[in-house]
């Protein structure tokens, strides 16, 4: 249950990002409840998966994933076009991310 509390606040966080992107400095009403109420979403799933997870392990996974989902999201329906390095760090993202799982810490 705790990775799908953790997909789940990926899945807030990634709306975090777009609905502030759009939200301009918090000027339009409705895109700033929106991150506001997705945030609060994001958090609290957080902190659900974290009563399994070791703190740093569950932030870096988070923090991580959500992360590459809102650059993937940015290249295939925002027009933003990574270049090579945006896209090796994402690479060492992913590398991180993998090593925790292989080292058993999550």
């Amino acid at each position: 249950m705790h990775w799908l509390y953790l997909g789940t606040a990926v899945v807030f966080e990634i709306a975090v990002a777009v609905s502030a992107g759009r939200a301009r400095g918090f000027t339009r009403p409705g895109w700033t409840t929106a991150t506001l109420l997705s945030g609060g979403a994001a958090t609290y799933l957080l902190s659900r998966a974290l009563l399994t997870f070791d703190v740093g392990v569950g932030y870096a996974l988070w923090t991580s994933a959500a992360g590459v989902g809102i650059v993937v999201l940015g290249a295939l329906h925002l027009g933003q076009r990574p270049d090579r390095r945006t896209c090796a760090g994402i690479a060492v993202v992913i590398a991180g991310v993998v090593g925790l799982q292989l080292s058993g810490a999550a």
